[in-house]
């Protein structure tokens, strides 16, 4: 008798995820021979390849893992006909793990109808097991056929999948995603489409082909397993069963770190072809299915494109190709100076000193704010620092319901005016991981030649979820920008003003905690003396920064730009209008400081401007000349006086689907939902009358908001990068 041998359905489901793994890894090669041109070759694309192969690890577990819970479950009874502590153990640690795999999910940005169809499968699952009392398949023959039957569908499931890839792929040069679910809507033209077009009886019959290849290698493993019973100790059985489930579960997540595998790594090769081939099928279908809805009205557009076209400035306006371009042209040759964007986490506009709060939270940065540029009416598209970074590198408001542009492999494809920085290195700095918001495809699918320094990067130990702290990451940055020979463009991403307010201990020294009253922090804007702190924190790390900056040589030719990603919302008091508060306002106001004592001249100027516009400004600042084909504009370009709104930023707010315009007079909001309109001041307590002055800005406002954002939905899968890699 044998001590120790492996359960049969262990055995099977990995004989199983194996076949699966094989057909899938033979198909991606299949896919690489048939697209490639002739500077891929198999060696210099093995590690698009290799990553394919992650990727299609994570289907091929999740194909398998659900079938491996459910077969190891049963009912046993005993002579009362009571549960055994056994099987009840069982079932609590299965809704445990179901639960578990749901709350991944949704931390995941799943959709919510894919969350709904994970419950109701568990649902049928449990109904299925009080039913047969046995889902193992080698003890309950209907149990074995639900498996052969759920495998067989599976099988047809992928051979199509890969089928409709190919084609795809084919015609559109995109990997397969759920847009093609829009052909459903007209479906006898599309069916006639696709007769006429493609071969399709050759993939039909393909497609059975492996099929039924696939069924019979598997009910092959399945009638050569079913000889040998597990002979092992029941204790043995579950520590097995448990390691085959901590395996299958770290195949689904990808790889040991503190984001799973995403589409977006496959962009990490800053070459279209190459994140081609990496790409699963299966995976970016179920990827993009929340975003299917992520399209725009073209004859909205075309309707609001006239407007747009006048207020962005387009050079060559025409309502047939939309052409948003516009060029800055510099009058000198470019002195080549640095640009530095720090994009601030969470750096809300009232809580901080240069709006005169008694707390005085950001005494250096308002030194700073007096020797340079300072605009202290500026706003962020929208909340979030998802959608704060797409807006600084893209120039396009995030718009993207009810998940944010950055997750959405449809939008992957984005110009930025980073490329127009020629012989610049592109440097970007973040403390934790750029796998967080799948940020990481966004940079480097758009940007050319850009170093990324993340986590792993740095000396420094991480202080907390977010990595290092925004001292260590800034000083880190600094070592870099003064080894640097050649002018660059760095983008840093603070993160330590944000739960849970970590600071660090060796700057407790230099750093004083301070402490007050609950109702002085409530009255002046915080909830809680450790948010004071943080925000305070990341004063004193800029302080040290720009200590440590000025000491080396790029400094003098360096252009600094600090914004916030995002304000918070709360009691501004009697700091601002009593509408930033009522409207929330706060949510989106930051500062915005363009620093460079020795190119700059200090001013501080009170026109409403937006997040949106600090590329096409710092470039220009910069005499970097460029192409410009988003929505932010330079906000040192003075013939925009003739325009009904001069100074004027773009509001949207998601979770209430509300868009909106705020200029220097007036706020004007809508609910897309409700219709809700509010229009008021923005410039103090007053009431604005009802005369037909104010009607006609409120109609002109209502329409501005309306093209923006219909542009903005255009923009967002329009955008396409000049400059493939």
């Amino acid at each position: 008798m044998r001590i120790f041998t492996f359960p049969r359905l262990m055995k099977w489901m990995f004989a199983t995820a194996i076949t699966f793994l094989l057909l899938m890894f033979l198909l991606r090669l299949g896919f690489f021979f048939h697209f490639r041109s002739a500077k891929y070759t198999f060696i210099n694309s093995l590690d698009a390849i290799l990553l394919g192969l992650r990727f299609d690890l994570r289907v091929v577990a999740v194909i398998v893992l659900v079938p491996f819970i459910a077969g190891n479950m049963k009912l046993i009874y005993n002579k009362k006909n009571r549960l055994t502590g056994g099987s009840i153990l069982r079932i609590v640690l299965t809704v445990l793990l179901m639960a578990a795999l749901i709350l991944f999910m949704a931390k995941g940005h799943a959709g919510v109808g894919v969350i709904f169809f994970v419950v109701l499968l568990f649902s049928l699952f449990f109904l299925w097991l009080f039913s047969t009392k046995n889902c193992n398949p080698f003890e309950n023959r209907s149990s074995a056929l639900v498996f052969k039957t759920y495998f067989f569908i599976t099988a047809i499931g992928v051979a199509l999948f890969y089928a409709f890839d190919f084609e795809h792929f084919d015609y559109l040069h995109q990997r397969l995603n759920a847009s093609i679910l829009s052909f459903a809507g007209d479906a006898k033209i599309s069916l006639n489409m696709a007769w006429e077009t493609y071969p399709v009886l050759p993939l039909i019959f393909v497609v059975l082909v492996i099929s039924l290849l696939l069924l019979l290698t598997i009910n092959f493993w399945f009638k050569h397993f079913k000889k040998s019973p597990y002979q092992g100790q029941e204790i043995t059985r579950g520590v097995l069963n448990f390691l085959f489930i901590v395996v299958l579960a770290l195949s689904v997540f990808g790889r040991l770190n503190q984001y799973p595998l995403r589409w977006s790594d496959a962009f990490s090769f800053d070459d279209d072809f190459k994140a081609n081939v990496s790409l699963n099928p299966v995976q970016s279908f179920f990827s993009t299915l929340q975003f299917r809805g992520s399209t725009y009205d073209i004859k909205k557009v075309k309707q609001y494109y006239p407007l747009m076209a006048e207020y962005l400035g387009v050079e060559k306006p025409d309502s047939t190709t939309l052409d948003f371009k516009r060029h800055f042209r510099p009058n000198a040759p470019s002195s080549r100076p640095n640009v530095v964007v720090v994009i601030c986490e969470s750096f809300s506009a009232y809580k901080s000193s240069m709006w005169g709060n008694p707390l005085n939270t950001t005494p250096f940065f308002n030194e700073m704010c007096n020797n340079g540029i300072f605009f202290d009416r500026c706003f962020t598209p929208s909340y979030g620092t998802a959608r704060g970074v797409w807006a600084v590198i893209t120039g396009i408001p995030d718009v993207e319901y009810p998940n944010t542009s950055s997750r959405n492999p449809a939008f992957v494809d984005q110009h930025s005016l980073m490329n127009d920085y020629k012989g610049y290195e592109k440097l970007y700095f973040l403390g934790g991981s750029t796998s967080w918001a799948n940020i990481r495809g966004l940079l480097t699918n758009n940007i050319a030649g850009l170093k990324i320094y993340e986590e792993d990067s740095f000396k420094a130990d991480a202080v907390d979820v977010w990595g290092i702290s925004d001292k260590r990451l800034l000083l880190a940055a600094n070592d870099v920008f003064k080894k640097q020979t050649e002018p660059f463009i760095a983008i840093i991403q603070t993160a330590d003003n944000h739960r849970p307010y970590t600071i660090p201990e060796e700057d407790r020294k230099d750093f004083t905690i301070k402490t007050y009253s609950e109702d002085s922090l409530k009255r002046f804007g915080f909830q809680s003396n450790d948010e004071l702190n943080a925000f305070r924190y990341t004063d004193f790390s800029f302080e040290q920064f720009i200590k440590a900056a000025k000491k080396e040589h790029y400094f003098e030719n360096t252009i600094f730009v600090f914004v916030g990603d995002h304000g918070i919302k709360g009691d501004a008091g009697d700091m601002f209008p009593e509408a930033w508060t009522k409207n929330g306002i706060t949510t989106m106001h930051v500062p915005l400081l363009f620093y460079a004592p020795n190119l700059l001249q200090p001013k501080r100027i009170n026109k409403t401007c937006s997040q949106l516009d600090i590329l096409p400004s710092v470039t220009a600042l910069a005499n970097i000349p460029y192409e410009n084909t988003t929505m932010g504009r330079n906000l040192f370009d003075t013939s925009r006086s003739q325009l009904q709104f001069p100074h004027a930023a773009f509001l949207y707010e998601y979770n209430s689907r509300q868009i909106g315009m705020i200029t220097d007079e007036y706020l004007y909001q809508e609910n897309l939902v409700s219709g809700k309109q509010d229009f008021i001041s923005s410039k103090g307590n007053v009431e604005l009358s009802s005369n037909s002055k104010n009607a006609d800005t409120r109609k002109s406002l209502q329409t501005l908001s309306q093209a923006y954002y219909e542009s903005a939905r255009y923009l967002l899968l329009n955008n396409k990068k000049s400059i493939k890699q």
